[in-house]
């Protein structure tokens, strides 16, 4: 992987990364005030931001080419599959296994999208990039509690939160594919469709109760959609136009940083040294990956 481009666009699309990245690590606290269940909590996450997605794109001309065969229409249909199994499988293994065991596995995902760009397409990894990888990966053990913190979990429960990492890397490979092609809020319009009709009869049989009953409720979900998905998959999405994908996925390792840093200031939790200390090494590992 040949080292990041310094052009204006790339410089552009790094911010547009890191900003989006923060606002997806946002969504764990949301979702945990959510007044319904994890799974009515996802559908809504889609359904709630395919509004915006869909008005803009109606307003804005669109450079880009239209899909003009089943083919490109399933292009652009399978990473929203992609994203809900990675929501519904993230949210059950939550339920499953230990709540450190489920985001240290979740955070798997960078190393699947490495692994599938050098298998599919052949994108060359340097030794610097997987330098700063590992290091990424390590601060997030560290920010987590430590070798320690792993254990507890169910089996069943660890293969899941593997399966949301897994779903998580087909669907920022199969964004990177499609962003060749297509504009950003192209993309968004169609992938979201597409998930939130996945997750919708998903979360009606398994759930049952979809709508919150307060105003502060509601406010939680319109944060989720508005935040962490359209201000942060759609800047992510954006970025992959100019940013290697594998590079791009690094941006996960960002969300429990910013994931303990609000439960600080919105919930009072401490942030002990041992976090400070990974979310250091986080960045630090990005930086390193960055240059490779």
């Amino acid at each position: 992987m040949p080292p990041i481009a310094s052009s204006p666009h790339a410089r552009l699309a790094l911010i547009a990364l890191l900003v989006g990245g923060i606002a997806i690590g946002g969504s764990p606290i949301f979702v945990r005030f959510s007044e319904v269940g994890p799974m009515a909590t996802a559908f809504w996450r889609v359904a709630l931001a395919l509004v915006p997605f869909f008005i803009v794109s109606r307003v804005v001309i669109q450079d880009d080419k239209r899909p003009s065969c089943l083919r490109d229409r399933l292009f652009l249909f399978l990473p929203g599959i992609f994203l809900a199994v990675d929501l519904a499988a993230w949210h059950v293994s939550l339920h499953m296994t230990s709540v450190a065991n489920a985001t240290l596995l979740a955070n798997l995902a960078p190393v699947f999208v490495t692994l599938g760009s050098w298998l599919l397409f052949r994108t060359r990894i340097t030794p610097v990039f997987l330098a700063g990888l590992a290091l990424a990966l390590s601060g997030v053990v560290v920010l987590k509690g430590g070798p320690a913190a792993i254990g507890g979990g169910q089996l069943a429960g660890d293969a899941t939160a593997i399966l949301a990492a897994i779903f998580y890397a087909c669907y920022m490979l199969s964004i990177g594919h499609v962003r060749a092609r297509y504009s950003t809020l192209r993309i968004m319009v169609w992938t979201t469709f597409s998930a939130m009709t996945c997750m919708l009869p998903v979360a009606f049989f398994l759930e049952g109760d979809m709508v919150p009953v307060t105003l502060f409720g509601w406010s939680m979900l319109l944060g989720l959609a508005l935040i962490s998905h359209v201000g942060g998959q759609g800047l992510v999405t954006y970025a992959l136009a100019y940013l290697p994908t594998a590079f791009s996925s690094l941006t996960l390792l960002l969300q429990p940083v910013v994931a303990a840093l609000l439960a600080w200031l919105l919930l009072g939790e401490p942030v002990g040294l041992m976090q400070a200390i990974g979310g250091v090494i986080v960045l630090f590992g990005i930086l390193v990956a960055r240059r490779g």
